[in-house]
C-alpha cells in the first residue's frame, strides 16, 4: 500500500545570469612595489600606492588603459618578482579569476614570448576551459634604426607564427598595448565593435606628444604603419585633414584567409564559447536531453541562448545600436547523436558587418533642368 505523502522539489532551471569575463583584463609587468602580488584595480585605485611612486612602463600604461577605457573600468595587475617568468604570473592569476585577455608589454623582441603566449592559450583552454586572448607589446624602434629596417625586423618577428588569439602591438609611442586594451574595454560600445571605430573618439595618452622618429630624425610615416598592419601588427593611425589619432584594424596572428584576422571576431567567438560551455555542463547526464525530435527541438533553442542574448539591438530616435552578433537563424544549431551517450552540437555564430574600407563614387548630372 502507499502512504499519502506530498513531496515538493525546488528545481534549478539555470535561467540566471553568469559573471561577465569580457572587459576584465590582466596586466603583467614590473614595478618597484608589490612584487609577486596580483592586485585588483579599478578607476579609483591609487596606482602610486600599489606600484610605487617611481616611473614604470606598467604604471604609465595602466594610466593610459584607464583613460581610454572610460567608466567602470575593472582589471587585475600582476607585478613580477625579480626574474619571474611572465607566463608563471598568468597561471598564478587563474586562482583569482577568469580574464578575457592578458596584456604583457615589457619589450617583446623574440619569437619565444609569442610562442609562449600561444602555448598558454592552449593550456588555459585544456586545464580550465578558459578562452584568453594575449596582447603583447613589441619593442619600438631602436636608436640606430631606420623605419625600413624596423619594418623588416618586425616582419621577421611574426613570420611563420599563426594563432588568432595573439595580438602584437608595436610600442612606437610607448603605451600602445595599454591604449589598445583600454579602448577594447570601453563600455560605450560592444565587444563586437572594431577598435578602428572613429565614432568612439580619438585615442589618448599614447606615451608621447609628438610623432616617433627614426635614427635620421624622420617622423613616423603612415606608410610604415600600413606596412606593419599588413604584417599582422595592431597599430594606431591617423587621417589627413581629420584631427586626432585613431586605431587601424586590430590585427591578430591568424593565417591569411582565416575567420579571425581581427580581434573583435575573436572576442565574440570566445564569449560564445564561455557561455555555451556552461550550458553544456548543465546538461551532463540529463535524460531530458535525448535523441527524440522534441528534445532536439527544445535544445536547439536552449543552445542558441547566447546568440539570442548577444543579438539584442536597441533603436532610439532612428539610430540603431546593434548587438554583438546577428540574430540566429533556423538551422544554426545542429544536434547529432552519435551514440546513446555521445552527442555533437554544431553552432553557427553570425558576426556583424563592419565597414573598414569605404569607397564612394561621385558623378555629375550635366543635363538641362526641365
Amino acid at each position: 500500500m502507499t502512504w499519502p505523502t506530498i513531496t515538493i522539489n525546488q528545481l534549478n532551471l539555470l535561467q540566471g545570469e553568469t559573471d561577465e569575463v569580457e572587459r576584465r583584463y590582466l596586466f603583467i609587468g614590473n614595478a618597484s612595489k608589490s612584487k609577486g602580488k596580483i592586485i585588483s584595480i579599478n578607476a579609483q585605485t591609487d596606482l602610486n600606492r600599489v606600484l610605487g611612486n617611481d616611473d614604470s612602463r606598467l604604471k604609465n600604461g595602466l594610466l593610459a588603459a584607464r583613460e581610454n577605457a572610460g567608466q567602470n573600468w575593472f582589471a587585475s595587475v600582476a607585478i613580477l618578482n625579480d626574474g619571474q617568468d611572465w607566463t608563471d604570473a598568468v597561471l598564478q592569476a587563474q586562482k583569482i579569476g577568469s580574464f578575457e585577455a592578458v596584456v604583457y608589454a615589457e619589450n617583446v623582441n623574440n619569437k619565444s614570448d609569442i610562442n609562449n603566449a600561444i602555448s598558454l592559450r592552449k593550456n588555459l583552454i585544456a586545464k580550465y576551459g578558459r578562452w584568453v586572448r594575449f596582447i603583447l607589446g613589441i619593442e619600438g624602434i631602436q636608436a640606430k634604426e631606420s623605419w625600413s629596417k624596423y619594418e623588416s625586423r618586425l616582419a621577421s618577428l611574426q613570420s611563420g607564427i599563426a594563432d588568432y588569439a595573439i595580438t602584437l602591438v608595436p610600442m612606437l609611442w610607448g603605451n600602445e598595448p595599454f591604449v589598445n586594451a583600454g579602448r577594447a574595454c570601453n563600455r560605450s560600445v560592444t565587444i563586437a565593435d572594431a577598435l578602428a571605430r572613429v565614432k568612439t573618439g580619438a585615442v589618448s595618452n599614447l606615451g608621447r606628444n609628438s610623432l616617433p622618429v627614426d635614427a635620421s630624425g624622420v617622423e613616423l610615416p603612415l606608410a610604415t604603419l600600413q606596412t606593419l598592419n599588413a604584417n599582422r601588427f595592431s597599430v594606431p593611425m591617423w587621417y589627413l585633414d581629420y584631427d586626432g589619432i585613431y586605431w587601424a584594424d586590430d590585427r591578430t596572428l591568424d593565417v591569411e584567409g582565416g575567420d579571425y584576422q581581427s580581434a573583435e571576431t575573436v572576442r565574440v567567438i570566445d564569449k560564445v564559447a564561455r557561455k555555451i560551455r556552461l550550458l553544456a555542463i548543465a546538461k551532463i547526464a540529463d535524460a531530458s536531453f535525448n535523441s527524440s525530435a522534441n528534445s532536439i527541438a527544445v535544445h536547439q533553442q536552449y543552445f542558441s541562448k547566447p546568440m539570442r542574448e548577444m543579438c539584442i539591438t536597441t533603436q532610439i530616435n532612428g539610430i540603431e545600436f546593434p548587438g554583438e552578433v546577428k540574430k540566429p537563424h533556423d538551422g544554426d544549431i545542429v544536434i547529432t547523436w552519435k551514440t546513446q551517450k555521445i552527442v555533437d552540437i554544431y553552432v553557427v555564430v553570425r558576426t556583424r558587418d563592419i565597414p573598414l574600407q569605404i569607397t564612394i563614387s561621385l558623378m555629375l548630372d550635366a543635363s538641362l533642368d526641365k
